[in-house]
């Protein structure tokens, strides 16, 4: 029996160059060849339309999708449904607490912090358009 092979996760967002650019630099990650950010001042076409990124080792990409609307999940609370989130790890709390401060920088925000918990310690942030991203140990 064959079935589809995953290849890439799609995000929609308002703004495709800006959240391409978070993941970018959160998880380390390159773009397709084509959708790399244009000279500063240039039109940025493919920035208002689709871009793609890439693991370095290439086990997985990430996409996004310019979209005219996203409503950003309201979790922990119920509104509006997480419907799907990225799950990361780190191998320890130190690097928890590293990344933490990382991802407020790239223009992330705290959603829930577990970061204390001594069996699976983890934080979930919403990305600049409102998707939720988890760093958990382990």
């Amino acid at each position: 029996m064959t079935v589809p092979i995953l290849r890439a996760f799609v995000l929609d967002t308002t703004d495709a160059r800006r959240l391409a650019e978070f993941y970018r630099q959160l998880l380390d990650l390159e773009y397709r060849e084509g959708d790399e950010p244009p000279p500063a001042g240039s039109d940025d076409p493919r920035g208002r339309s689709w871009l793609q990124l890439r693991a370095r080792d290439g086990a997985f990409r990430l996409s996004f999708q310019q979209t005219s609307g996203v409503r950003p999940t309201s979790w922990p609370g119920d509104e509006v449904p997480q419907q799907a989130h990225l799950d990361t790890s780190v191998d320890s709390v130190e690097e928890l607490d590293r990344q933490h401060d990382r991802i407020l920088a790239l223009g992330g925000t705290l959603r829930f912090d577990r970061s204390d918990d001594p069996e699976e310690p983890l934080r979930a942030y919403a990305d600049p358009d409102g998707h939720i991203v988890c760093v958990f140990v382990g």
